[in-house]
């Protein structure tokens, strides 16, 4: 197991422009297990562009972003990370079964299983439902259970608690404090304030 002092995923002097306007420059911090990193401004800050980047869904326009030491691409990371976004990653077509078993065949087994997670996220008895049929937290929530059931180690997270209500919003945050417990990381934003007893959470604004 990795140990809780080891930095395992750094941005080093990012910067990251958009329509010839610079969101943010020369960006660095420091990600270890157990640790949130919260990224915080007002919309059109450039909050989202630092995930995708996170994510390698686009180059930074200057700096890197390291795991291990080291540059992602062609890393671990991939396999190490897990990203929900605004749009949730569900198929609606398939039943919530079948999108969790899509998900299971494209990565390693995590901690819990489909029906395990189902319970959790109090999906139970929703197996065989047509995604298009849930409301908008059940399918916010069924997305959340695809990182339950997989092995990652950084969730990335681009407001999680959207459509959720309050009792949602914290099965979410128990479920994050979970994962942080056990030696993961959460990179995320979010509108909502955040409770999340016994982590510790770095703040980065961006303006």
């Amino acid at each position: 197991m990795t140990e809780p002092s080891t930095t395992l995923l750094e941005g080093v002097r990012l910067s990251c422009m958009r329509d010839d306007r610079i969101l943010f420059e020369e960006l660095d911090f420091s990600l270890k297990p157990g640790q949130v990193l919260l990224l915080e401004g007002k919309n059109g800050s450039g909050k989202t562009s630092l995930l995708r980047i996170l994510c390698g869904f686009r180059e930074p326009d200057a700096g890197d972003v390291r795991w291990c030491g080291e540059g992602i691409s062609g890393s671990q990371y991939y396999a190490d990370m897990a990203y929900v976004g605004h749009m949730d990653g569900i198929k609606k077509e398939l039943t919530v079964h079948e999108n969790l078993k899509v998900s299971l065949a494209l990565s390693s087994a995590g901690h819990y299983s489909i029906q395990q997670a189902l319970d959790k996220v109090k999906l139970t008895g929703y197996d065989d439902a047509l995604v298009q049929s849930l409301s908008a937290g059940q399918k916010r929530r069924l997305s959340l259970a695809r990182l339950l059931i997989t092995h990652t180690i950084v969730w990335i997270l681009d407001e999680p608690f959207t459509s959720l209500d309050k009792q949602g919003i914290a099965l979410i945050e128990s479920l994050m404090v979970e994962h942080c417990t056990n030696g993961g990381m959460i990179v995320l934003t979010s509108h909502h304030d955040i409770n999340l007893q016994g982590v510790e959470i770095q703040h980065i604004p961006l303006s």
